[in-house]
């Protein structure tokens, strides 16, 4: 069976898209023709642009991977024509009409609260106090510490970009569950990636699980790019 050679990495909000590689290192050593998507985070529709100015750039069919708020890029940039497979890592898989806003406005008893700061001149950032804990705890501590010093700012309108039709109806999909994270609850993931019909696995990582456990990440993209071919 032939393998999906392009692979097309989406970052989530507050981070970019240095996070990825590590992922990167493994799956170029591997052959892999992988691109990062540096979306800005200003708002949905300026992200699944962006995404979309990458899948064209590639020659032939692309798996589309997706980090946090990088889940509803990649739900709606995935209904390109391009995409063969979507793959949600620790990600928000949005269905029609949701956002991140909509998903965890209502947050099940117990669970831990994202430390997000009020809204500053539109955009969002989190707590740098308490980005480690809550972010990246399975990362080394000047690790989590960069990242929390070198937040992008999330804008309001990316949080609250509703999803118009989510690809994931259409495409084969598969999920890792970071069973450590604190930003989007495990229980949440496996709703939602169950919802998608993903193919799911579970690795003991935090929300920054892309980061820290590269191979399990790089392992999942594998098999959605040999099964999406």
């Amino acid at each position: 069976m032939s393998t999906v050679q392009n692979i097309v990495l989406v970052h989530g909000g507050f981070v970019d898209g240095s996070g990825w590689q590590g992922v990167h290192r493994i799956l170029t050593r591997e052959g892999f023709n992988v691109t990062i998507v540096q979306n800005p985070t200003e708002s949905l529709a300026g992200d699944v642009a962006a995404t979309h100015q990458v899948i064209e750039a590639q020659e032939g069919p692309v798996v589309l991977v997706g980090h946090s708020y990088g889940g509803v890029v990649v739900t709606e940039a995935g209904r390109h024509n391009q995409v063969a497979a979507l793959v949600y890592i620790a990600a928000f898989a949005a269905d029609k009409g949701e956002s991140v806003g909509s998903l965890i406005a209502d947050p099940p008893p117990g669970a831990p609260v994202p430390p997000i700061l009020p809204p500053q001149n539109g955009y969002l950032f989190l707590d740098r106090e308490k980005f480690a804990e809550s972010f990246a705890a399975d990362l080394d501590p000047e690790d989590a510490k960069f990242l929390a010093d070198s937040q992008v700012p999330w804008g309001l309108d990316a949080l609250n970009g509703a999803v118009s039709e989510a690809s994931w109806h259409t495409r084969p999909s598969w999920y890792l569950v970071a069973t450590d994270d604190k930003m989007i609850p495990p229980p949440a993931q496996r709703v939602m990636a169950e919802r998608a019909g993903a193919t799911v696995t579970e690795a003991a990582g935090s929300h920054a699980i892309y980061v820290s456990q590269p191979e399990a990440v790089a392992e999942l993209i594998k098999q959605a790019a040999t099964a999406g071919s």
